[in-house]
This record gives C-alpha cells, sequence and structure tokens, in this order.
C-alpha cells in the first residue's frame, strides 16, 4: 500500500483505495516462486487492469494497494514502515522511482519523493497495519464499517468465487434461483450433520473399549522341551490370535536342506451337536520357520476360529538341529469379528473415503482423517484397539521429514528466481513450440526420478512447470498431471528410484537369490524404456482434442486467479479482533469490485489464443529481459546446499555406511539453507509449507496400516496366491505374472503400494518354495514392483508424488480435482501396465530367462 497525492505531500479529506497486482498474498498459503509483476499503472474506475505480460511467480494476481489518507496516518504509516524491524535482503531495481519491489521473504521499503510503500502482496502487512490503529482511529471506524457491509453478503466455499460470473444463474429473486439455494442449503446441512454424527459415532466405539495392550510371555523350546499352556475361552468371541516374535523367517526355510521349524498347536472341543454325541477334539497346526542367524526381532500373526466356549489349548514344539533351547516371545489375544467381516469393514471404509475425496465432499486431508478415525473405531470394536502411541509409530516420519525439509528448500530457493530463469530457457530450447516444451519437462522429470525420490523430483519440479505455463498462458494443470505420471514412471527404472523398489532389493532372501541392485535395475531399465516409447504417443493422443492454451486471454486468466487467491486470503484471516475483521472486509469488497470487473471484460473481450506462438523470438527477448535471477548470492548457497543434499541421497543408497536416511539429510540441509539465508522472518517461510499434505500423509499411513490390521491387504496376497495355484502347471508362470502385475497395480492405485508391497513379498516368496506351485521368485518381484509403481498412476492417491504435485499446485492456485486426474493417469495406467506385462512375459516366458 502506498500513499501519496500530486506534488508526493499527503493530503486529507480524499480516500481512495486501489489494488493492483504484483505478488501471490502470503496468508492464502499460496506462496509465490520467483519474481514478482512490475507495475506502475493509475487507478482506472478503482480497480485496475490485470497485467498480462508481468505475472507473478505462482501465476497469481496478487495486489498492492493506494489510498491517500490524512496527514496523520500517512505520518504513521511511513514511521511504521521505515522504522520495521523485519530483516533487508537484497533490492529489486526497477525503472520506476517510487516502485520498489520485493518477494514475501525478502522485504525492502522505500519513501522517496514524498511515496510511502506500504505493500499489498502479503496481506499479512495489512492486517498489521490494522493492528497498530488505534482503536478511536477513524481509519479503524472505516475499515469496520466496510466489513460490515459485506461481510453479511459474501456466502460460498473459496473456489466459488472465481467462477461464479462463468456460471449461468437464474434472475435475482426468481423462484428458480431460491430453490435452487435452498437446495444447496439442505445438501450443506445434510453433509455436516451426517458427517458430525458419523464422527460421533465413531469416538464413542472408541471410548467405550480400551487399549489392547498385547502381553508378550518369554519361553524357550526345543526338540526335548515343548510348551503347552491352557486359555479359558470367551462367550463374546469369534477368533483367537496368536503372535509369535523372535529370531523367525517368512515363508519357508532360510537355507536349503535346514528345516528348522517351530509348530504352534491349538487344539479346542468343538461344540456339541446333540446330547449324545461327544464334542471332537479340533486341531490346528501353524509351521513357523526359524533363522537362528537372524539378529532383528520379526514378528508373525495368526488367527484361529473359536468353536465353543471351552478351554482352548495352544502348545509349541521345535524341531531343530541341535538340542539348545530357542527363546521365543508369545502373545494372544481374542477378537469378537470373523475375518471376512473385517476385510468388508475394512473395504467399505476405503470405499468411503474414495467417495469422499472423488465428488470432494471434504479437503483430502480430513478424508483419510474420517477414513482413520472409522478403521480405528472397528478396531476399538473387534477387540484389537491399539494405544495412542502405536497409533504415532504407524506414521512413516522418515516420508514426513523429507517432504517437510525439502519444502523449505524449495521456499527458499523460490526467492532467487531460479525457476523464472529455468523456465524462460526451457521456452527458447523448444522453439515456442509448445508439446517438444512438454515432452521435455516430462522426459527430464522421468530421468530424475530413476536416480531421486519422486517426491523430491516433483517438489523441484512443480513450481518451474508452473512458472513456464504462466508464460506461455498455458493450463498448468494438464501438464503438471502428465509430468508427475512420467515421475512415477522413471521411478520405477531403477532400484532406487521409488520405495517398492527399495524394499523389494533390500530383502535379504531376495539377495540370495541373486535380485541384487544391479540386476535389478539392468532388467527394470529395458522394460521402463519400452513403456515411455508408448507412453509418449498416448499422452499425445490423449491431449488431442484438449487445448492447453487458456481459452481466454491472460488479462481474464489472470484477474479469475486474482479473484480466487484474495478470497482465500480472505478466508484465512481469522476476524479475532476488530482489526482483523475490518482487514478482512476490505478483501472481500475488493473481490467483490474484481467480479463486477470481470463479468464487463468476459462480455466485451473474445480473443482466440492461437496454438502456436508465432513471435516467440520475440517474447523471449522480452521474457529474459523481465524474469531473470534475483538474487545470485542467495542462488549459489542454494545451489550448494541443494547439491550436496542430493549427493547425501545418492550416497545412502550406495553406501550404508552412512547412518542418515533421507528424511535426516532433508531436515540437515533445510537447517543448513536457513542459517546461510539468515532468515529471520521464519512465519513465512512455515507459510510455504504445505501442512495440509503432511497431514493428509500422516493420516493415509494410520489408514493404511489400521487397514492392514484389519487383514485387508493379507486377505488380497491369500487371494491372488489361491487364484495362481488353481492354474495348470503349463500356463502358471502366465498367469502369475499377468495377475501379481495387475493385481498389484490395481491395489496400488488404491492403497499405498508401501504396505501392500511389504505384505505381498513374503506371499510370493511362500508361493516359490511351495514344491506344488514350483514357480522362480525373480520373475513375480519384477511383476510386483512393476505393478506396484506404474499403478500409482491411476488415481490422486495412489502414489505419493501424485499428491506433493496436487498439494504444491493447490497452494499456487492451480489445484486439480481427483477426476481430472484419473480422466488422464488411468488410461495411462492401464497402457503402461500392458506394456511392462508384456516384456515380463517375453523375457521371462518366452525367452525363458528366470
Amino acid at each position: 500500500m502506498h500513499l501519496e497525492n500530486k506534488g508526493g505531500r499527503l493530503t486529507s479529506g480524499v480516500r481512495e483505495m486501489e489494488l493492483h497486482q504484483t505478488s501471490v498474498p502470503m496468508t492464502a498459503g499460496l506462496g509465490g516462486q520467483g519474481l514478482e509483476g512490475l507495475s506502475n499503472r493509475k487507478p482506472q474506475h478503482g480497480v485496475s487492469r490485470a497485467d498480462p505480460l508481468n505475472s507473478n511467480s505462482s501465476g497469481v494476481a496478487g495486489q498492492s494497494c493506494w489510498a491517500p489518507v490524512d496527514q496523520d496516518f500517512g505520518s504513521f504509516l511511513t514511521e511504521w514502515r521505515c522504522h520495521s524491524p523485519l530483516p533487508q535482503f537484497f533490492s529489486s531495481r526497477s525503472e520506476d522511482a517510487c516502485f520498489t519491489e520485493s518477494t514475501p521473504l525478502l522485504r525492502n521499503s522505500s519513501t522517496e519523493n514524498g511515496c510511502c510503500y506500504f505493500r499489498g502482496d502479503n496481506p499479512e502487512a495489512l492486517l498489521s497495519m490494522s493492528r497498530r490503529l488505534p482503536a478511536d482511529h477513524p481509519e479503524a471506524g472505516t475499515l469496520e464499517s466496510s466489513w460490515e457491509s459485506v461481510s453479511a453478503e459474501w456466502e460460498g466455499p473459496s473456489g466459488e468465487a472465481a467462477h461464479s460470473t462463468e456460471r449461468r444463474e437464474f434472475p435475482v429473486g426468481t423462484p428458480g434461483r431460491l430453490r435452487l439455494s435452498r437446495l444447496r442449503r439442505c445438501v450443506r446441512w445434510l453433509k455436516v450433520t451426517g458427517l458430525f454424527v458419523f464422527v460421533v459415532v465413531c469416538s464413542i466405539s472408541l471410548s467405550m473399549y480400551p487399549d489392547q495392550g498385547k502381553f508378550w510371555q518369554l519361553l524357550a523350546v526345543s526338540p526335548l522341551e515343548s510348551y503347552s499352556v491352557n486359555l479359558s475361552s470367551r462367550a463374546d468371541s469369534t477368533l483367537l490370535q496368536v503372535d509369535l516374535a523372535g529370531a523367525l523367517e517368512v515363508g519357508g526355510p532360510s537355507r536349503p536342506g535346514r528345516d528348522e521349524h517351530v509348530v504352534v498347536e491349538v487344539t479346542q472341543a468343538e461344540a456339541p451337536g446333540s446330547r449324545w454325541r461327544r464334542p471332537q477334539q479340533v486341531t490346528h497346526n501353524w509351521t513357523v520357520f526359524l533363522n537362528p542367524k537372524r539378529s532383528d526381532r520379526l514378528v508373525v500373526s495368526r488367527t484361529f476360529e473359536v468353536l465353543s466356549r471351552e478351554t482352548v489349548s495352544i502348545s509349541i514344539r521345535a524341531s531343530l538341529q541341535q538340542t539348545q533351547p530357542v527363546p521365543l516371545l508369545m502373545a494372544h489375544q481374542y477378537l469378537r469379528v470373523s475375518v471376512e467381516a473385517q476385510v468388508a469393514v475394512a473395504a467399505a471404509i476405503l470405499a468411503a473415503v474414495y467417495v469422499l475425496i472423488i465428488f470432494e465432499i471434504v479437503h483430502r486431508a480430513l478424508a483419510a482423517m474420517l477414513g482413520s478415525l472409522a478403521a480405528l473405531a472397528a478396531l476399538a470394536v473387534i477387540g484389537d484397539r491399539p494405544s495412542l502411541t502405536h497409533v504415532v509409530e504407524w506414521i512413516d516420519f522418515e516420508t514426513l521429514s523429507l517432504l517437510f525439509g525439502m519444502m523449505i528448500l524449495v521456499a527458499i530457493f523460490s526467492e532467487t528466481g531460479f525457476f523464472d530463469y529455468c523456465a524462460v530457457k526451457a521456452y527458447r530450447l523448444s522453439r515456442g513450440r509448445v508439446w517438444v516444451m512438454i515432452i521435455m519437462l516430462c522426459l527430464i522429470a522421468a530421468i530424475l526420478s530413476a536416480f531421486l525420490d519422486n517426491v523430491t523430483t516433483s517438489l523441484l519440479f512443480t513450481p518451474v512447470t508452473i512458472r513456464l505455463c504462466e508464460v506461455l498462458n498455458l493450463d498448468p494443470r494438464q501438464v503438471l498431471i502428465a509430468e508427475v505420471i512420467f515421475t512415477n514412471i522413471g521411478g520405477a527404472a531403477t532400484a532406487i528410484g521409488d520405495p517398492p523398489n527399495v524394499i523389494i532389493v533390500s530383502n535379504q532372501e531376495l539377495r540370495k537369490m541373486g535380485l541384487d541392485f544391479v540386476g535389478f535395475t539392468a532388467h527394470m531399465f529395458v522394460g521402463i524404456c519400452f513403456v515411455l516409447l508408448f507412453s509418449f504417443p498416448l499422452l499425445r493422443l490423449l491431449f488431442w482434442n484438449r487445448k492447453l492454451y487458456n481459452k481466454e486471454p491472460s488479462e481474464i486468466v489472470e484477474l479469475k486467479h486474482e479473484i480466487h487467491v484474495w478470497h482465500l486470503t480472505a478466508q484465512r484471516i481469522s476476524p479475532a479482533s476488530r482489526e482483523e475483521t475490518a482487514v478482512r472486509g476490505l478483501l472481500l469488497g475488493k473481490v467483490r469490485e474484481l467480479q463486477q470487473l470481470l463479468a464487463h471484460r468476459l462480455h466485451t473481450f473474445h480473443r482466440q489464443i492461437s496454438q502456436e506462438d508465432k513471435n516467440w523470438e520475440t517474447n523471449i527477448q522480452e521474457l529474459e529481459r523481465k524474469h531473470g535471477i534475483v538474487d545470485r548470492i542467495l542462488l549459489a548457497k542454494c545451489l550448494a546446499v541443494l547439491g550436496f543434499v542430493i549427493f547425501m541421497f545418492f550416497l545412502n543408497s550406495f553406501f550404508p555406511g552412512i547412518h542418515l536416511d533421507l528424511g535426516w539429510i532433508a531436515i540437515l540441509g533445510a537447517i543448513w539453507l536457513l542459517i546461510l539465508a539468515d532468515i529471520h522472518d521464519f512465519e513465512i517461510i512455515l507459510h510455504r509449507v504445505e501442512w495440509a499434505t503432511l497431514l493428509f500423509f500422516a493420516a493415509l499411513f494410520i489408514l493404511m496400516e489400521a487397514l492392514a490390521h484389519l487383514h485387508l491387504i493379507e486377505y488380497v496376497g491369500e487371494q491372488t496366491a489361491l487364484l495362481i495355484k488353481g492354474v495348470p502347471e503349463d500356463r502358471r508362470l502366465t498367469a502369475a505374472i499377468v495377475l501379481v502385475v495387475w493385481v498389484s497395480a490395481t491395489v496400488s492405485s488404491l492403497i499405498d503400494n508401501i504396505p501392500f508391497t511389504a505384505a505381498m513379498i513374503p506371499v510370493l516368496l511362500s508361493l516359490s518354495r511351495d514344491p506344488e506351485v514350483s514357480l522362480p521368485a525373480p520373475p513375480l518381484m519384477y511383476a510386483l514392483a512393476l505393478g506396484a509403481c506404474l499403478g500409482g498412476n491411476g488415481t490422486l492417491i495412489g502414489a505419493s508424488a501424485n499428491v506433493v504435485c496436487a498439494g504444491v499446485a493447490e497452494q499456487h492456485g492451480y489445484g486439480f480435482s481427483f477426476m481430472e486426474f484419473f480422466r488422464l493417469g488411468f488410461p495411462m495406467m492401464v497402457v503402461s501396465c500392458t506394456v511392462g506385462m508384456c516384456y515380463l512375459l517375453v523375457v521371462h516366458v518366452v525367452m525363458g530367462w528366470n
């Protein structure tokens, strides 16, 4: 906000305000990346024009404010800005003497020629200004009255304001409009009431059943000595779950020819059928293989059906090649619901979460939280409620730390103008040809994700892509979806590109079978190259009838974006005080003015943008002049820290002697850069962190683990194994590869691929060791890796990179929905999985390379 009058002196009696484009409002959480637009136009009819040539780094039209006020108020603002304690990192150059350009992190202020600049690109500055006003100041009363005049008229979700002028609405006061308004209110009331009742029921369920802590009992078994215990049954129990922990092996013997195992016998008398028939004793045997050389403790579980209220007897005996006793831990608990019912409940919860996300009934983070709450309530009802400490342990903090650290790195990195510079260079390399640029971006993303984590690639590439699309007046949503799809495809090419591949290569049993880092990478790399060859033509075909350019001129697009962002800004200001309420009212009033301007321009301005930029040479010179590196010193610091972080990522993958995982490396890199950049206003940095994305991942981890406790993933693996066993032996390998690829792809598009991969490895190992099946393990693991990695492209929440890209895009004002991603991602998943499956069939079935 700058205060001025003719002659450069402040006067009283005249008050005007204009919001004009400079930058992204930080209160809306849409942190800008790169350069801000430059403008020094005078106000026209109280509203400024959106400059199509000068867009901010996130493509959102921000605002600065202009208002001549009385001398006292202007002097107060001038003094406040000139003595602001905020750090001044660097100043941007401008041809206008009364213009100061600064970023949300690196601020600057100036008072020249009687002008005091109070930047409006950060609505928090407006909020801070309002808080400094005395309670009896005339401006405070004006702000409050402005809020009262507009707050009663404004309703609707955050995205409604940006597009309300596009919709065909009934005339004001007509019965049709009234009925539509009543219907919307009724649907909203039903949604809120239904969700609230659901949450209350889940809360009551959690409060009725206590935590079921497992009481582990230490025992020693040997060939000469067994262990037995009698358990009293419960009236409301249908299942008995027995847990064993120790040096165990999943699937089969640790070494061929060395069959060391323990046998767990669960015996119980069945319910009497008649008065004269004596109850029969039913015994269930459970064989668990031992691995004496195992250093860590493995926990395995098995459930047994409770037949009657009679006493249950558990006996454990060992078959060893030596007489030394083997220590084990055993725990047991009764469950109230059968496995089939638990699987049905888990499937219903997963389906409900998808309904909430697909139809955007609530935010996806809240949908994941509701699903987690429902799954925990189901576990409490069946008698397996975990403690809060146990639930927190389900969260993968390594992934959350990686996301948090990289978000901070990217937030500081964006202040250097590097993303704008990369966008202009990509435009020059493509020579103005859009599809050449898109293919170039997708190919680079695929190559980088083969060596970096997919999440890191998405965090680094999404801001560059958004800035480039803003420069070319493209719709960033379609380009971002294509880019993240190829990120997931490229991540499947190496053993370190995607978490499922890391889990497979890290398995010690598979390493003994020859599935090492080099062999796995060589095999997968060839298959992914074939997938890429088919994916690029398919991508062009899917975009055949879609216009990547924005349908409207850049002025209209930026004005809509401006309305959307300022509405978000106003909604995220909490009206805790009179000053905050007044600032919120000013922002909402400005939104209404911009809506009127948008309606006028939509009726008067119609032109179509060509599909190819013919004047790219002229445009590139103009873009290079406006968008360059802002702070070279900060850029050098960012490049040094980011390069070291990526180098440590590589070392962590190849050298196990470095005892730092990816999360630690990202966090340490963020701390280093915060110190080197000398960031004092740390709250602005935290506004750039996508807390909704982090919360979504945390809730998703809890949901997936709870569904695993409800036996959903185990049930899918067992059914897959049964289908493979039912195929004739001569076609069993073909059927196994086809089934594993498509089951993995389908399940990974619905749930997180990490727990599914971890659960499927023991199932497939058991199949390969079964003498009745006799299948080689490597083809099954390659099929699992291809299906789990490529299946993440099926839905928006199928892969972590998808969610991260959607979160960054939403923070910049370009969020895309579940269905928008599905329409492009699902066909790509089907074709890529088909190509990968054909590659595996040719290599392992036709050529016999097993």
